[in-house]
């Protein structure tokens, strides 16, 4: 039987978890010949990703440079792409999420006439600078896909109002769910040397900001407000792995790096990300992946923006919308802080799972299967 070759496309550490139980479940089907495609927008954290899985990149773009402008990226993506879909001939692209590898390796892949299944398709804030490029990204992935994952109903409903046909819209689950509860079952304890220093039994936070509309002031604001919540709690840590972006890092370590108690790192590995989210107090993140992983594993996420893609994570998950007011913040911070009521009422809310059952890679599998067996 001649397999028909799949291009996984990935440039980012959480598109390769993301990705890679899809890639393990096409594999396993014995169906497709399939290919990673790395683009290295996020060099060596996607490398690290993918390795945890048992995955290496069949090809590596290494598009990455200091202070990468979102022409780079996607001019580098759209031309380098290009030439591997052409090199490779495949009868399939998967893309995931709405980055701007996402975006540009699915437009590559528009250009030659070939499928795109864009897996976590579907999500929207309704405000296209807010993620920012991420809602263009999605928006515009979504209207030259072929087949469209999304997550959940309510991203099933986004895009049928913008004309997506039903046939093409098949709602799986996140594939988050998926590597997360693999994690979950196979991480005990965390590996990172620095991890060392935090005592038995201590609470901590787990905090997380990069977005790009986070820059400057805005991240200003979030440290300050972990200043003040670090004056008022002395016995409390926090956890606070850092994006490898100066524009990032240079906030933080100049608000937080004479703390004791505060443990500042690169950018964590999978599992000791998943040790650190489940093991923590609670998590203050602008991550969107971050909100679907906390619902998950009932673990309540101060989400460090104005607005979200992911409404269910609010609604139906542990999710509570504080942005980057440092007033909102430490009010929706010292709640948990002090009250034992909130936090149990959050893993209340997390009982009807928004986010799938940790099968949606197996159905993604199938359902392409299913298209090319006929």
């Amino acid at each position: 039987m001649n397999k028909k070759t799949v291009v996984c496309v990935v440039g980012t550490r959480p598109e390769a978890i993301k990705m890679a139980p899809v890639i393990i479940a096409l594999r396993d089907q014995n169906f497709f010949d399939v290919k990673i495609l790395a683009t290295g927008q996020h060099a060596a954290m996607l490398d690290q990703a993918l390795g945890y899985f048992g995955l290496t990149a069949d090809v590596n773009l290494h598009i990455m440079k200091a202070m990468q402008s979102l022409d780079h990226i996607t001019s580098s993506v759209l031309t380098g792409a290009g030439e591997y879909f052409d090199a490779v001939k495949p009868a399939a692209v998967l893309v995931h999420g709405d980055t701007t590898t996402t975006f540009a390796a699915a437009l590559a892949a528009f250009y030659r006439a070939i499928p795109v299944g864009h897996v976590e398709a579907g999500l929207r804030s309704g405000n296209m600078r807010l993620p920012f490029p991420e809602e263009m990204n999605r928006v515009l992935a979504d209207r030259i896909t072929t087949w469209s994952f999304p997550p959940t109903p309510l991203a099933e409903n986004n895009l049928l109002k913008e004309g997506t046909s039903k046939g093409q819209i098949f709602v799986t689950g996140n594939t988050v769910i998926d590597a997360l509860f693999y994690t979950v079952n196979k991480t005990k304890r965390p590996n990172l040397p620095e991890f060392e220093k935090l005592p038995d039994n201590a609470q901590f936070l787990l905090v997380t900001a990069h977005r790009r509309e986070s820059w400057g002031k805005p991240l200003e604001d979030i440290c300050s407000a972990l200043t003040k919540m670090l004056d008022k709690y002395p016995k409390l840590w926090m956890i606070i792995p850092m994006h490898k972006n100066p524009a990032v890092r240079e906030i933080i370590q100049k608000h937080l790096s004479s703390r004791n108690n505060v443990i500042l790192c690169d950018p964590l590995d999978y599992p000791d990300f998943v040790w650190a989210m489940n093991s923590s107090l609670f998590i203050l993140s602008d991550s969107g992946g971050v909100q679907e992983e906390a619902s998950a594993i009932k673990k309540p996420v101060l989400i460090l923006r104005d607005v979200t893609e992911r409404p269910e994570a609010v609604e139906r998950g542990s999710g509570i919308l504080v942005g980057v007011s440092e007033e909102k913040i430490l009010r929706s911070a010292y709640d948990l802080l002090d009250n034992s009521e909130s936090l149990k009422a959050i893993e209340t809310k997390c009982m009807d799972q928004p986010f799938g059952d940790g099968k949606a890679s197996i159905r993604i599998a199938e359902i392409l299967k299913e298209h090319f067996d006929r």
